[in-house]
């Protein structure tokens, strides 16, 4: 098993004939995702390395039996493109784009609670189930198949933590970027009940960072609900109260909460030990199994 994603998730990628959409559909179909489809407004008929392009999601959907979208758009019409895959019903959305407006994804989040489709991102590196899918900019070959999941709210950080993981022969159930933006689909706590509920997943990773509360919220989700076992790791500890770091939702209001400490004293507490470093990260996973 595995969460989200697997060789039966059928993809339309939208936003293929970009530079961007294009590039990364190559390497998601290189990877062996099954991608069927792109959907560009006013490119239907053409082809991408012999994937069909269609006008709408709508088309792509009915045509190639999609049932999940990858959305390399830019920012200004993100939103819009966002809005198509939930209007199609789709099972899974992975919007990758980086620097939509709050705005837009308030009005998306809105949106989300009238629909069954699950958002990933936006601003995230996507999803990948080592061996059958990715769907993002993930670069597979650091991934290998295995039994502990991964979520994240940074892309590089996933990616380190992931090739330490991958160094040791843990390999990964699946591993999931979430997004660094203040409003994203999937949270924390999303992914964690998720993989909680797969059978495949003996052990869990979450990489988070300083900013909000999600992390703390999480923390409690793990200590009252979780018998998998979960490792944590916290980035930014040195950053100082009101900077932003990286991140558009990785600031700090100096009011206790959101800060690094908060965070690793809040999953302490539930039983989750903290790495201080990637490869600590790795040893409390071997701890674990």
């Amino acid at each position: 098993m595995s969460i989200f994603v697997d060789d039966d998730t059928r993809v339309v990628v939208q936003g293929i004939t970009g530079g961007e959409g294009k590039f990364h559909a190559g390497q998601m179909i290189e990877y062996g995702t099954n991608v069927v489809a792109g959907a560009v407004p006013g490119k239907g008929g053409q082809e991408v390395d012999g994937v069909p392009v269609y006008d709408t999601v709508d088309e792509a959907v009915e045509a190639e039996d999609a049932d999940a979208s990858v959305i390399f758009v830019p920012p200004a019409f993100a939103a819009d493109a966002i809005f198509e895959s939930l209007d199609t019903d789709l099972d899974l959305a992975v919007a990758i784009t980086e620097g939509i407006p709050t705005q837009d994804m308030a009005k998306v989040n809105k949106r989300l609670t009238e629909t069954d489709t699950r958002l990933i991102g936006p601003n995230c590196p996507g999803i990948i189930t080592p061996g059958e899918a990715k769907l993002g900019i993930l670069p597979g070959n650091i991934f290998s198949e295995g039994r502990v999941g991964l979520v994240s709210r940074s892309g590089t950080l996933t990616y380190q933590v992931v090739d330490n993981l991958t160094e040791r022969g843990l390999g990964q159930s699946t591993a999931i970027g979430i997004g660094g933006d203040p409003i994203i689909g999937t949270s924390f706590i999303d992914a964690l009940e998720a993989f909680e509920a797969d059978s495949a997943t003996d052990a869990v990773v979450m990489c988070g960072e300083i900013g909000g509360e999600d992390e703390e919220q999480a923390a409690k989700f793990i200590g009252e609900n979780m018998d998998t076992p979960v490792t944590g790791f916290i980035a930014g500890r040195t950053a100082p109260p009101g900077k932003r770091m990286g991140h558009a939702g990785a600031i700090v209001s100096g009011s206790g909460t959101g800060t690094a400490q908060s965070k690793i004293d809040a999953l302490n507490d539930a039983g989750v030990p903290v790495g201080d470093t990637p490869e600590e990260v790795a040893d409390h996973v071997e701890d674990f199994l």
